[in-house]
């Protein structure tokens, strides 16, 4: 649920999946693991210590991820993580792809400089599923491609991938796959080649990230409540050195009145 703020009457609202034990991970990846290293009955304080995969939950992936010699996490100009932004409703069943005709009909519209988050509805089945990794939408080329001439600066969707599955590792790319049984199901269900109809290994994403654009997977959290809104968003990593992910808290703000104004920085 949405939650304001009694000073400045802005309204918060949650766009993450919760992290932790037990958060779905990637087919393929290790489970994230978390240890106490010191804890209250025997010290009297907590620290844990963490080991994971960066690109779980909901997480921003910089251009190192995909391209070599890209910008890594801490090198990002920092206003890429916070500004104008719209929540784009664009509901999608299982394998279907979001085009640049549904990013075109899709309202409000797109301006330059803007946060867009792409809302296809899957962030309701986020699980430890089959269907959620392996069955999902997700962004074609020339969506793609009209992200990237729109001059956005930071692109989101609410499902694993930001390209369709079977352009992912989890069918036929790249040592998969990764999720053995999807590419015979997928051709089992639809009739359709799996070589023929993916035969790039994630083009919309890699486009993405060679023009520069971080990208964020997993968007979720209450994000039903701001859908098709023009809002604030921010989306701040880790200032993390050679960093190509990492988990972040992904958060819409509203101001109803419209009165609100950050402080000056003067000196009282």
């Amino acid at each position: 649920m949405s939650v304001t703020e009694p000073g400045t009457g802005l309204v918060f609202v949650e766009l993450s999946h919760p992290w932790g034990h037990g958060t779905p991970i990637n087919p393929g990846d290790p489970d994230i693991r978390i240890e106490r290293a010191v804890y209250h009955a025997a010290h009297g304080v907590l620290s844990q210590r963490i080991t994971a995969v960066m690109h779980n939950s909901t997480h921003l992936n910089a251009p190192l991820h995909m391209v070599q010699g890209g910008a890594d996490l801490a090198s990002l100009p920092i206003d890429l993580f916070f500004g104008n932004g719209v929540v784009l409703s664009i509901p999608k069943g299982r394998w279907e792809y979001v085009t640049a005709a549904d990013l075109d009909a899709a309202t409000p519209t797109v301006e330059a400089g803007d946060i867009v988050l792409v809302v296809t509805g899957w962030h309701r089945k986020y699980s430890d599923s089959q269907e959620y990794f392996g069955q999902g939408p997700g962004l074609s080329k020339d969506a793609a491609q009209w992200l990237i001439d729109r001059g956005v600066k930071l692109v989101g969707i609410d499902t694993a991938y930001v390209d369709h599955p079977l352009a992912t590792s989890l069918g036929l790319h790249r040592g998969g796959p990764l999720m053995k049984r999807l590419p015979k199901f997928y051709e089992t269900e639809t009739g359709r080649d799996v070589k023929a109809g993916f035969p790039e290994w994630i083009p919309a994403h890699r486009m993405l990230l060679k023009a520069g654009i971080p990208t964020i997977e997993n968007v979720g959290g209450d994000v039903a409540e701001v859908l098709g809104k023009r809002c604030t968003i921010q989306a701040y990593p880790w200032r993390f050195g050679a960093g190509d992910a990492c988990v972040i808290r992904l958060m819409a703000m509203l101001d109803p009145s419209g009165a609100y104004r950050i402080e000056s920085g003067r000196a009282a």
